[in-house]
């Protein structure tokens, strides 16, 4: 296996901006400067520094934002829906960068963005900004022994602020030395800072990818979770949001502001996490007692005296004025248009001569769910599964652009790699909860090889001598052609005007090439040694006898393709011995 961050290094330029800066950028590095040589060749393991009793860097957060119910594997924990725009962005272009570098992986965004929630709520609390810091450092508890694993410092606090002892740091929450050999940079600002997310999401990518591992397997993800922190609980947790993503309840939300939350002391001993409020338990109210049976009534007594005489009626009351009926409440208004569609604008299949740009730029159109056009929606196109040298818009193998009035976004200056083959462009796009992906077919054909003599394509001799050293190159789109074979020899023109072998009556007195036993034999027509890696080609010797009749001759050179090339052989008598 390569070097990881070598191999990295070799898709620089997979990763791409936010949305928020795609307006300034077109691209970001994954990895501009490789860490230690080793980073990534070896699989972490549960005992690792990354997965030993870390703390919890959420210990200044409020409990409603640091301490969420821990949902179980299968349920979707409640409130987790929302995640903060710049958050969302850096996972799925940690996702993104890692497909392209390691697409053995597999790796989801969805993972990044469990283990997100879990280590530091994405970032929540402490003014996460639109590039990826925050305002606050975010710094767990520091491993000292006391109640947290110890751990000794080894980045003389470079990243956490400790000489003494390590803390996990930043939104992913990585013990310093599992920085050191898996950091990374998401954003292309020539900086691996684990308190940035975008270089966090990606460094968290990395490792666990690490070993060669294909997440798609579930007995890999599983150790690759326990090897960022050795806890069932935390596995199942993660896996609880991993799940809630993957099954569409995401959706985008503003980053939250800076929290007035006092940050955990670089020493002593930080206050243990306040444990989930228990149910109160109160008691039934005391259930309504039965009525009574009703006493059986007695017979009243005759009465001695006349009934009296029944009053007069009492005047009815004014019946109660009816309610004013209420107003009826406003209707929600319909949720949003979402993006809901990337579709294909014009062929899928694109075709380039090698080392010529596309003249036809690749397009594709975005449609909102009320199928209107989606304008301003980033759009990335990515060059992938290339066999042609090098297909690229400009240096890169990716390219952020934005869709027009009309939905539309195109790819322009894609130039063909320098040699015959094919590639994939992808072109996606992201929604709240989707991405979207088209693709084009490229088809890159061989360039027409060019043979060319340096100087002049005259050649001189005179009879009875030989020419020698005759040097031709060969070329396609200004790239030299290696391993080109050919077939020199003297043709003439018929009446048609068209090159014909010259006929053996002609062949006898001009020029000619030996071959045959001891080179005794007088050809016309042979086959040079193959084109070098620098395209030369040298001629054999071509001879001239005293007999040869003085004249203009004509040598071809003719490639398989039917590339030609013609030399002019003049050939001029020797002059005549002096008195």
């Amino acid at each position: 296996m390569k070097p990881l961050h070598r191999h990295l290094v070799n898709t620089s330029r997979k990763v791409l901006c936010t949305a928020a800066l795609a307006a300034s950028l077109t691209t970001a590095a994954v990895a501009t400067t490789p860490s230690t040589a080793d980073a990534g060749e070896s699989e972490p393991s549960p005992d690792s520094p990354q997965a030993t009793d870390r703390g919890d860097a959420r210990l200044d957060l409020p409990a409603p934002v640091a301490d969420p119910q821990v949902p179980p594997t299968t349920t979707a924990p409640g409130g987790a829906s929302g995640i903060p725009g710049t958050a969302l962005d850096a996972y799925k272009r940690a996702e993104l960068s890692v497909a392209a570098a390691l697409p053995g992986c597999k790796l989801p965004w969805q993972l990044l963005a469990g283990i997100g929630r879990v280590e530091s709520v994405h970032a929540s609390g402490y003014g996460l900004k639109p590039d990826g810091s925050t305002d606050k450092p975010i710094r767990g508890p520091r491993l000292d022994g006391n109640g947290y694993a110890e751990v000794r410092d080894t980045d003389q606090g470079e990243w956490d602020a400790d000489t003494s002892y390590d803390r996990a740091v930043g939104p992913m929450q990585f013990i310093p030395s599992t920085w050191k050999k898996w950091g990374a940079d998401g954003n292309g600002d020539t900086k691996r800072d684990p308190n940035n997310i975008y270089d966090a999401a990606l460094g968290a990518g990395l490792y666990l990818c690490a070993g060669d591992r294909d997440l798609s397997d579930p007995a890999a993800l599983d150790r690759a979770i326990l090897s960022y922190n050795n806890s069932r609980e935390y596995v199942n947790t993660v896996l609880g949001y991993m799940k809630q993503y993957k099954d569409g309840g995401v959706s985008e939300i503003p980053n939250p502001p800076v929290g007035n939350y006092p940050t955990p002391p670089v020493t002593g001993t930080l206050p243990t996490p306040t444990p989930p409020r228990q149910p109160v338990t109160r008691p039934m109210p005391n259930p309504t007692p039965a009525p009574s049976k009703p006493a059986t009534p007695t017979t009243p007594a005759k009465p001695t005296t006349p009934p009296a005489e029944p009053s007069k009626p009492t005047t009815p009351t004014t019946p109660t004025k009816p309610t004013t009926p209420t107003t009826p409440t406003t209707p929600t208004a319909p949720p949003a248009a979402t993006l809901a569609k990337v579709e294909l604008v014009g062929a899928s299949g694109i075709t380039a001569e090698a080392g010529s740009a596309f003249t036809a730029a690749p397009k594709v159109k975005a449609l909102l769910s009320d199928g209107k056009p989606a304008k301003n929606q980033v759009v990335v196109f990515v060059v992938g599964d290339d066999t042609t040298g090098a297909t690229r818009f400009g240096t890169s193998d990716s390219l952020v652009v934005r869709t027009d009035e009309q939905g539309i976004a195109a790819a322009p200056g894609l130039k063909a790699g320098a040699k015959a083959g094919a590639f994939t462009l992808r072109a996606t796009a992201y929604g709240s909860v989707n991405e979207y992906t088209v693709t084009f077919k490229g088809t890159v054909t061989a360039a027409p090889v060019v043979l060319a003599r340096k100087g002049t394509e005259q050649l001189d001799v005179v009879v009875g001598k030989s020419l020698t050293g005759v040097e031709l190159f060969a070329t396609a789109a200004g790239q030299p052609v290696a391993g080109l074979k050919t077939t020199a020899g003297l043709v003439e023109k018929d009446e048609a005007g068209k090159w014909q072998p010259v006929k053996p009556e002609a062949a006898a007195k001009g020029p000619y090439f030996k071959g045959g036993k001891d080179g005794a034999e007088k050809l016309t027509v042979i086959e040079p040694a193959a084109t070098g890696a620098d395209g030369k080609l040298v001629l054999p010797e071509l001879f001239t006898a005293p007999e040869t009749l003085p004249g203009t001759y004509h040598l071809r050179i003719l490639t398989a393709e039917g590339v030609a090339l013609v030399l002019e052989v003049k050939v001029t008598a020797a002059p005549a011995p002096q008195a």
